[in-house]
């Protein structure tokens, strides 16, 4: 893996992260959520015009994307009901690498080296240890969940590492799949009643025009480096995002900073420095 895509990765994560934030800021998760989804359609749009187009070969890709993609954002939100965001996004997120891992090895034969996959596990290990809280309420469903989630993030790096490759333009491919996904979301939002997508970008602007474009960018990077090295490992570095979100929480939102959490930052670190060095 070269240093520009390890750099792309981090980024992304960065991005990820401050997305998220924003998100977790918000008091309707929903609507948040929408803003930054369909906050991805004037980018995408802008970015079509300028990159090469497509191999139309890949659109089966496109459509299952733009479903797994809703599926992961509205199941996560309904997770947030049962359990907290700090609980329930790091397991689902460290739950993905896994996911990831164990398909690519077994079923796709994907040529991972044993000290790749250990750092996986690290990085993995490490993310789900920052969810990890006693006397939580409902904290077994809440679990549950966050799996059912990380099997959403799972299968869409899966479906869009390798729609990607045969697109040719990973990034246009993106492009089209975001959006599919915002107006998949505009209906649905729009359907149940819940907000006006149309008026999200004027009542919603900074989630809708900041957000969108941090969500758009870190995924972009994302889709290009799907292109340039295995999946399980681009999929493992982009959840250091959770490092970055901890770090953002404990300086701008006063939450606690634990020893577990010390741990689980060392030992993500530590997953990532192994796959560098591995790969």
């Amino acid at each position: 893996m070269s240093h520009s895509v390890l750099i792309a990765v981090i980024l992304a994560a960065l991005l990820h992260a401050t997305w998220n934030a924003g998100v977790k800021g918000g008091s309707d998760k929903l609507t948040q959520m929408a803003a930054v989804t369909i906050g991805h359609a004037p980018y995408a749009v802008m970015i079509m015009f300028v990159l090469p187009p497509i191999n139309w070969a890949s659109w089966p890709y496109l459509i299952a994307g733009g479903v797994l993609h809703f599926g992961y954002q509205i199941f996560l939100v309904r997770s947030y009901k049962i359990g907290d965001l700090s609980q329930v996004y790091p397991i689902a997120r460290g739950t993905a690498p896994l996911i990831v891992t164990l398909v690519s090895v077994f079923f796709l034969s994907v040529p991972l080296g044993s000290n790749q996959i250990i750092g996986i596990l690290l990085v993995a290990g490490g993310i789900i240890l920052m969810g990890l809280r006693r006397h939580q309420p409902k904290a077994g469903l809440a679990t549950l969940t966050a799996i059912i989630t990380g099997c959403f993030i799972a299968s869409y790096s899966l479906n869009d590492g390798y729609g990607a490759r045969i697109s040719t333009s990973p990034i246009v491919f993106y492009c089209w799949l975001a959006l599919i996904n915002a107006a998949l979301m505009g209906l649905y939002v729009h359907t149940i009643g819940h907000v006006n997508p149309l008026t999200l970008p004027i009542k919603n602007k900074l989630i809708f025009w900041g957000g969108g474009f941090a969500s758009f960018g870190a995924y972009s990077l994302v889709m290009w480096a799907f292109s340039q090295a295995p999946i399980a490992i681009v999929t493992a570095l982009r959840e250091t995002s959770m490092v970055f979100a901890l770090i953002i929480g404990v300086v701008f939102m006063q939450e606690r900073l634990t020893w577990l959490k010390v741990i689980a930052i060392c030992t993500t670190l530590i997953g990532v420095l192994t796959i560098r060095l591995n790969s």
